[in-house]
C-alpha cells in the first residue's frame, strides 16, 4: 500500500509573541499567535490552520461524493467555525462545517436526499476529521437547495 508523506519546515523568531514562517508544498506563510489570544496576529496561526485542514478535506470529500454520483452541481460553498475553550489552558473543542450546496435545476428529489446524506458522510470519511475524532466535536449543518 502506498504511503504519502508531507513535509513542512518552520522558522521562529522570538518568544511566545514572536513570529515565524512555514513552508509546506504550496503553503508558504507567516505564523504567530492570534490577536484573540493576546498574540501579535501576524500571518496565520495553528487554529486557522486546523480548521483550514478540516474544511478543505471536508469540501473536497463532499465534492467528490457528489461528482461520483453524477449529480448536477450548480455551486458548493462552505463556512467552518472552530471553537476553542479556555479552561485551565486552551482546548480546541469543536469544528462545525456549514456547507451550502446548490444543485442544478435538473436535480431530482432522490439526488437532493443523497446530497443531504452525503453532507454528513463526508465529515465521517474525511481523513482529517478521522484524525481529530474523539478529541474535537465535529458537526455539520448543511443547506441543500435546487437552483430555480
Amino acid at each position: 500500500m502506498p504511503r504519502h508523506e508531507f513535509h513542512l519546515t518552520a522558522e521562529w523568531n522570538g518568544g511566545r509573541n514572536g513570529e515565524g514562517k512555514i513552508s509546506a508544498g504550496h503553503l508558504n506563510t507567516q505564523i504567530s499567535i492570534p490577536e484573540e489570544m493576546d498574540g501579535p496576529g501576524i500571518g496565520t496561526n495553528p487554529d486557522e490552520m486546523l480548521i483550514g485542514a478540516a474544511a478543505t478535506c471536508y469540501i473536497i470529500t463532499l465534492a467528490a461524493m457528489i461528482e461520483r454520483k453524477g449529480i448536477p452541481l450548480s455551486s458548493l460553498s462552505l463556512k467552518t467555525v472552530g471553537g476553542v475553550r479556555e479552561d485551565r489552558g486552551l482546548k480546541f473543542e469543536s469544528i462545525t462545517h456549514k456547507p451550502v450546496v446548490v444543485l442544478d435545476a435538473a436535480a431530482t428529489e432522490e439526488q437532493v436526499k443523497y446530497v443531504e446524506g452525503a453532507a454528513e458522510r463526508a465529515e465521517q470519511t474525511c481523513m482529517i476529521s478521522n484524525a481529530l475524532r474523539g478529541n474535537v466535536r465535529l458537526e455539520v449543518e448543511a443547506t441543500v437547495t435546487v437552483a430555480r
